[in-house]
């Protein structure tokens, strides 16, 4: 069987050819990935970022972030672009994180495309904690400079360690994420197998998909650009594995290229 052809900061990936008549089994027939759409704390790590503050004005947990409004008309957005996909690559099952953006993302999305009869209105949503954010633990809710202001023996610890194995006190490191990730999948691939699957998630969840679904070095993994707001990922089941068809597209936005968020 020909591999697929992966380019790590592009969107769109080349096809992949595989003998007449393979088929897969034990796997989704799709599984489309999303991050939520913008929410009220990018924002906020924006400004701060582009000014250097030491804060932000955020008093909630991070689970109970909502969406801006420019994050629900993405998920508009991409509900429109669900409805419009082929009917036999059209989500029939939804999983997501609890928290309150991927919800409303979710929410909105659904009610879109089923507002366009591309799926029912019934359509249950299926939320499971695997694929919640990255705890940052000491590290919620600081900018970069604040970091570096209040704990920098641990940014220097993150610059040494690198993403994939840094562990902020109280916190996780990626493959922390990746490996509830791999936990996910396997009751994904039990309970959905042959079902076009979509999964409404967070930026370092989905990196972690990807780094587990195509087997991705450190190198590869780190060279990613983040996931974009209401971006959609997509693999389909061919043989034994589920294989990229695109990464990280956000044509479906209508606005262009939306610059990565820098939190939540």
């Amino acid at each position: 069987m020909a591999e697929l052809g992966t380019t790590l900061n592009g969107q769109h990936l080349s096809t992949t050819t595989h003998p007449p008549g393979a088929t897969a089994t034990g796997l989704p027939s799709v599984l489309i990935a999303t991050r939520h759409g913008e929410s009220t704390a990018n924002v906020e790590f924006q400004l701060a970022e582009a000014v250097g503050a030491l804060s932000v004005p955020i008093s909630c947990r991070d689970a109970d972030i909502p969406l801006s409004l420019h994050g629900q008309q993405q998920a508009h957005a991409l509900g429109r672009w669900w409805a419009g996909l082929p009917s036999a690559d059209r989500p029939r099952s939804v999983w997501c994180s609890p928290y309150v953006r991927t919800a409303e993302t979710a929410r909105i999305a659904l009610a879109q495309a089923a507002g366009l009869g591309a799926v029912p209105v019934s359509l249950a949503v299926r939320y499971d904690e695997r694929l919640r954010d990255r705890e940052l633990g000491i590290l919620e809710m600081l900018p970069k400079a604040a970091i570096e202001a209040k704990h920098p023996e641990e940014a220097a610890r993150r610059r040494k360690m690198g993403e994939l194995y840094y562990r902020p006190p109280g916190g996780e490191s990626w493959a922390d994420v990746a490996l509830r990730v791999r936990s996910v999948l396997r009751d994904i691939c039990a309970e959905e197998a042959g079902r076009p699957v979509l999964l409404v998630a967070h930026d370092c969840t989905v990196l972690m998909l990807r780094y587990a679904l195509d087997r991705l070095t450190e190198a590869q993994l780190t060279a990613l650009e983040p996931v974009r707001n209401c971006s959609t990922s997509l693999w389909r089941a061919e043989g034994d594995r589920l294989r990229p068809a695109h990464w990280n597209d956000t044509g479906h936005l209508g606005d262009g290229e939306w610059p990565p968020a820098a939190r939540a």
